[in-house]
This record gives C-alpha cells, structure tokens and sequence, in this order.
C-alpha cells in the first residue's frame, strides 16, 4: 500500500532524515519508535505530504505521490492525526469533525462516517454541541482521530496519540486504535510508548537521529535486550509480551 524508498528531508540546509525505507502493507498497523528529537514526526508529515522530500520517494497504491500537493493526498485516501490534536477549540466538536469529511467522496457518506465515530467513541454522543476546548484530553484525541477517520481514509497516520493522556485513558485510546485496524484501515502509528506501541503493531521501525537503525517483527523487536535496554529501561531477560492492557470504555473517559 505505502512504500518509501531512500527519502530523506530537510529543514534548509540541515538534514532531518536520511535515506529512510519503510513499507505499510493493507491493513496492516505498523508503528515508529524512538527517542524525541529522531524524526518520528518530520517522518509521518513527509508521508502526509507536508514536507518537501528532498531525495527519494514515496508511492501509494503503486502510485507516486511524492510530489503532490499536500491537499492530494488526502485525496488519495492518507488522513493524519498529528501530534497535539491541533484541534479548533472555538468550534463544537461536530464542526469539528465534519472538517474531515470536505474532500468528494468522503461528503457523500458523512452521515455513516459519523455514526460509525460516535459508535468507536460512545462518550462524544453528549458533546457533540460542546466547544472542543471544553473537552478533556482523552476526549478531544477521541475527536482528533475521528475528524481523521471521517475522510474515509485508506491508511491513517497517528502521531504521538497518547501525548498528555494519563495511563488509563492511553489503554482506552489504543484499544480504539486496534478496533480501527481490524476493521480494516491500514495504520501508520508513530509513539514514544514503546510497550504499547510494539504489543499492538505487527511490525515496528526503530529510528535514531533520522535514520532508521532496526525494524521488524515487532514482537521480536520488543524481546530484543537492546531494545529493552534502549527504550524501556529494562535490564531483565526478555519473556512474554507485555500483558494487555486493562480498558475502560470510551464512555467512561
């Protein structure tokens, strides 16, 4: 569905990511991790089409859409949710999500797009008329990635979604995430909650200093003593996958 092949970006003339390869096969949720600062973000915009990619390529669906406009390529069917929600406050939360669902074919099916949010995220059903900004944290994520799922997207970008949400909220989130893939949405998932990150993608990339330095199963990356020791702290031997997480229903956050 997704390949990149050799991109690498710039800010001027100081180089963010270098010869960077990657894949999203359909319906498949892969993940990138690494410390701050490594280009997770400068990443997943060079894929959303907001940044110049100054070497490379990027195609999508055997297409090359490298050089598009970035709105292009949410006509392709790429939605980004980006890192800090980026939410209009001052708008009620269905304004909000009905900006995702401007692009043609994603107007005509509005109305199944949002039932099919409210039904993910059961707790936006009483704030539909509220200001976006009134709405807790977790809440507005919720929102955040709605408006992203209602451009009907083919493959969803997810920056940092568990950004300034309190543990419990983080397991409701990603649960959500997984119940989006398995409904069949490809997903592009860029964290620093390595554990979780890794326990939910079937594949993960390790990026440092913008180049990606490992990438795999991301079962086996996670039983990996370096991985362990790198991102999670932790200096015991590798066993069993972290164990699911606890869910409390998106009703309840």
């Amino acid at each position: 569905m997704l390949e990149a092949r050799g991109v690498s970006v710039s800010y001027g003339a100081a180089p963010a990511l270098w010869d960077i390869d990657l894949e999203v096969s359909t319906g498949e949720l892969v993940c990138v991790v690494g410390p701050n600062g490594a280009g997770k973000t400068t990443l997943i915009n060079a894929i959303a089409g907001l940044h110049r990619v100054r070497s490379g390529s990027i195609r999508y669906q055997g297409e090359d859409i490298t050089h598009l406009p970035p709105h292009r390529f949410c006509d392709k069917g790429i939605a980004l949710v980006p890192e800090g929600r980026r939410l209009f406050t001052q708008m009620s939360v269905l304004d909000n999500l009905e900006l995702g669902s401007y692009i043609g074919r994603a107007k005509k099916l509005r109305r199944q797009s949002l039932e099919h949010v409210l039904t993910l995220f059961p707790a936006l059903n009483a704030k539909l008329h509220h200001l976006a900004g009134s709405l807790s944290g977790g809440q507005q994520q919720m929102v955040a990635i709605g408006r992203g799922l209602m451009a009907r997207p083919g493959l969803l970008l997810l920056d940092e979604p568990s950004l300034g949400l309190s543990p419990l909220v983080v397991h409701t989130m990603f649960e959500a995430i997984r119940q989006i893939n398995q409904e069949g949405t490809s997903i592009l998932l860029v964290e620093q909650n390595v554990s979780m990150a890794m326990a939910l993608a079937e594949r993960a990339y390790v990026v440092e200093e913008g180049r990606i330095v490992t990438h795999g199963a991301a079962s086996e990356l996670l039983r990996s003593p370096a991985i362990r020791r790198a991102y999670l702290g932790l200096d015991d031997e590798p066993g069993t996958s972290p164990a699911a997480p606890i869910v409390t229903p998106a009703s309840e956050i």
